[in-house]
């Protein structure tokens, strides 16, 4: 049975719950159990799970990703040297262009040719913005090739053609005596790239087009057809998919387009909603913390539901699942530019990273792909970059969390179990919990874990405690595993609202943790509050 205990601080809206075998309702008195089943480990996590996004939006691509050769600011070919470097070290796997919403108001041939000849264009769902294309086709796929990743391109369904498209996909991966072959070539790039990933329109239900979903369905099928592989470059086809909990967008093209679609995307982020302001990214309380870290975790329950929307028609699970726009959303950071999306990114942000990754390894069955929003300077960005153009560059606690999770990247999952406190968070922004009216809160665990067995035969776990001021002693069992040694990296700060700025760009940042110890094949994990610790088992 559990008891119910009030937290004295917040007790309007929210409750601890004791667990399995506890007396006391925090967790530091209760102690947390993860039992890890080293031997059950069947499902690969894909490295593209921790793919990035770069849309033309705001100064992601210029002035983030791009200044140009003839720049003072320090830069390879004119991409920047700094964010280069900082996203190879990353180990970026794929990075999804042009957009978002910009990607179906592209057409691609105007970012190719001489620069000084390409036409400029207004983006018109971000702050009407004038850009002059020299960021293109060639850009994007040359920088992909010097980060190693795979190129995620957008195709533009909304105000674009069949025509338009297929001439795309045959300018990027036909070697052969074609038209678009040849002018690539004229345009100084003689072998064609490999593009494996082709996103057919993006939220064709909204900014991609207001379609119906049998409409867009009718559409995908016909691009589907002229989108061709060329040379031995094999397109994997992804139907623009739904928003958040729009299950029938997704039942409607499980049934209408089928194995027409290797994969299908689904956006979903954790943001306040979508009328007046979202809330400030560093200035909030408690109980918005809290309702951040609920609202972000329910997108497990949104990946089951389209899952098992799936499962009726796709039981193999050939067709994948691809979260390709993730993360929060708050408030532009003030005396920025109005619809360029620039925001600062706390502590608090980087825990939404790690619960959703956490969500993501467990569903790696259907999950083929993630890409958060966005890479440099929008929404919860890896980078951010000055916006005097002054050179300056700062990592944000996101970086650190996917930097720490690299070693998850094609890892087998290792299924685990944990017996944790649970809190009752509110689920609407500003309305307080009933604990009696359960449409009022949702049940937030205090502990996340995920595990994983490298390539090189280690164990990674990581353990994320998101109560801000109870530490959590954790036990973690291994069942079908020995282990000698424990080593970790730990993420927190003073404060859960703490970011990294260019004055103090070291705020929150990794550290070596030393806080875990193997006895009898047992590990015991002193978790600190507000903190992620990832550890490698030897």
């Amino acid at each position: 049975m559990k008891k119910l205990f009030l937290l004295s601080a917040v007790a309007a809206t929210m409750a601890f719950f004791g667990c399995k075998g506890s007396d006391s309702g925090t967790a530091s008195d209760q102690g947390v159990t993860v039992t890890i089943h080293a031997d059950q480990g069947t499902q690969k996590i894909h490295k593209e799970i921790y793919g990035q996004f770069a849309e033309h939006l705001g100064s992601c691509i210029y002035g983030g990703l791009w200044v140009g050769e003839n720049s003072q600011i320090p830069n390879i070919n004119g991409y920047r040297k700094d964010v280069f470097e900082a996203l190879k070290a990353l180990k970026v796997p794929v990075l999804r262009w042009p957009g978002g919403c910009f990607a179906d108001e592209y057409h691609w041939m105007d970012g190719i040719g001489p620069k000084e000849n390409r036409p400029k264009m207004q983006n018109n769902n971000w702050g009407g913005t004038i850009e002059d294309n020299s960021f293109g086709t060639h850009e994007f796929l040359n920088l992909c090739e010097m980060l190693e990743c795979e190129p995620y391109i957008s195709g533009n369904v909304g105000s674009g053609t069949v025509e338009e498209l297929a001439k795309w996909v045959e300018y990027m991966t036909s070697d052969g005596d074609t038209p678009m072959a040849k002018l690539r070539r004229q345009n100084g790039r003689d072998k064609a790239w490999k593009v494996k990933y082709l996103g057919v329109g993006n939220e064709s239900w909204g900014c991609g087009g207001n379609m119906r979903p049998d409409y867009y369905a009718d559409l995908y099928r016909r691009y589907s057809v002229y989108c061709r592989n060329y040379d031995g470059n094999n397109l994997y086809k992804i139907a623009s998919g739904a928003t958040d909990y729009d299950y029938n967008w997704t039942k409607v093209l499980m049934e209408n387009i089928g194995n027409l679609m290797h994969g299908v995307s689904l956006h979903y982020y954790t943001v306040t909603g979508w009328d007046g302001s979202k809330g400030s990214s560093t200035e909030f309380n408690e109980n918005d913390y809290y309702w951040t870290m609920g609202k972000c975790l329910e997108i497990e329950e949104v990946i089951e539901k389209h899952k098992a929307i799936m499962d009726e028609t796709d039981p193999d699970k050939n067709i994948g699942l691809l979260v390709d726009e993730w993360g929060t959303w708050w408030d532009e950071e003030p005396g920025t530019i109005k619809g360029h999306l620039y925001q600062q990114n706390a502590l608090r942000d980087a825990f939404v990273a790690s619960l959703s990754l956490d969500v993501f390894h467990r569903h790696t069955d259907r999950i083929r792909m993630c890409n958060i929003a966005q890479v440099v300077n929008v929404l919860q960005s890896m980078i951010l970059t000055d916006q005097e153009g002054t050179g300056h560059m700062v990592l944000t606690p996101t970086y650190h969390v996917f930097q720490m999770y690299t070693p998850f990247q094609e890892a087998t999952y290792l299924p685990l179990d944990i017996t944790c406190n649970e809190m009752k968070v509110r689920r609407n922004w500003k309305e307080e919990v009933d604990a009696a009216n359960a449409e009022t809160y949702r049940t937030l665990p205090l502990l996340s874990a995920s595990a994983a067995k490298t390539q090189d035969g280690d164990i990674v776990v990581a353990l994320t405690n998101v109560s801000l001021d109870e530490e959590q002693d954790v036990t973690v069992n291994l069942e079908g595993a020995a282990v000698q040694t424990v080593s970790g990296r730990i993420l927190t700060s003073a404060n859960v609202a703490d970011y990294n700025d260019f004055e103090n760009p070291d705020r929150v940042a990794p550290a070596d943790f030393t806080g875990a110890q193997i006895e009898q094949g047992v590990l015991s994990v002193k978790v600190p509050a507000k903190s992620l610790v990832v550890l490698t088992l030897k």
